[in-house]
């Protein structure tokens, strides 16, 4: 059984489903509203925990509501949350503008996640030295992630940092960490190139790589993965599925990543079954919500003629 320890975030979603996404200074009439628990680092556990991962999250919650809300999907999904600390400071909550298309617009207030300490962290040592891989995102503060990479190296961990919100990242990131995975805003953000195909999304991983890093992947959304490990690029497009919201999709990706790669899965098809599960995440509502379990995914597989 594959070992996942995710250091990240918990966020309750606030989803208002609209026509279209308004202009500047403009208000619409929405077609329909609802609530779910997300947040990137608390996605990326579900999905692993749901793909039958033995997984713990470290992090904080508010000691409110949204936070008991999260902590009950987490654990209805075997998610271990032992190492989750409810802070006064209030659950992250994020406002989910998605319009017919499937596309959405977020704006995120971390709220507790940016408390989470280094020494948060050290409590949950003992589960990091015990497990395959360590996922990160960018939803907490920086110092807690540096944190969390030293002690993933020093007992031997593969390392899956998920650079999102986008952000200018330290040397050492790129020097430690095992693989990244941005979608292709991130990887603009972090490369300086623009990613609009396939061709600059590769280019964009090569100079993300550049910096020190074996494996970049990029997601593409409806077009698929580009894969960069070892200086050896492949593009693996997506299945193509009915979207009704592509929230979460990048988080079910990873998370399902991890466990592919911590049953040892090669690189190349271990991002090309991330990327099918991935794209059935788009088939549903909400974030958690979203995320298919192993049942599903397998039905999925069978499909399209997929053997694991």
């Amino acid at each position: 059984m594959v070992r996942i320890v995710v250091v990240g975030s918990f966020v309750m979603d606030f989803i208002f489903e609209t026509p279209r996404r308004p202009l500047k200074g403009e208000s619409i009439i929405g077609n329909a509203f609802s609530m779910a628990p997300g947040g990137k680092g608390a996605n990326q556990a579900m999905q692993a925990a749901l793909l039958g991962g033995t997984v713990h999250m470290v992090g904080r919650v508010g000691a409110d509501v949204f936070g008991e809300e999260i902590l009950r999907s987490l654990s209805g999904a075997g998610v271990n949350v032992d190492y989750v600390k409810k802070d006064p400071a209030g659950t992250g909550c994020s406002g989910i503008v998605l319009d017919e298309s499937g596309d959405n617009s977020i704006v995120m207030v971390p709220r507790a996640n940016m408390l989470c300490s280094r020494d948060d962290v050290d409590a949950a040592e003992s589960v990091i030295r015990e497990a395959d891989i360590v996922l990160l995102q960018l939803e907490i503060p920086m110092k807690v992630n540096e944190r969390a990479v030293k002690l993933a190296r020093k007992h031997g961990k593969t390392i899956i940092m998920d650079p999102a919100p986008a952000c200018a990242l330290e040397e050492f990131y790129y020097k430690n960490v095992s693989i990244m995975t941005p979608n292709e805003t991130e990887a603009q953000i972090l490369s300086g190139i623009d990613v609009n195909d396939v061709a600059s999304a590769e280019a964009a991983a090569r100079e993300i790589a550049a910096r020190g890093l074996e494996t970049v992947i990029v997601t593409l959304g409806g077009d698929g993965v580009l894969l960069l490990k070892d200086d050896k690029a492949v593009h693996l497009p997506a299945p193509k599925v009915q979207v009704k919201d592509t929230t979460a999709a990048g988080d079910s990706f990873t998370g399902s990543l991890a466990v592919w790669l911590g049953c040892g899965k090669p690189m190349e098809e271990a991002v090309r079954l991330a990327s099918v599960v991935g794209a059935l995440s788009t088939t549903k509502l909400g974030a958690q919500p979203s995320l298919p379990n192993k049942n599903d995914v397998e039905k999925f597989f069978g499909t399209l003629g997929i053997q694991i």
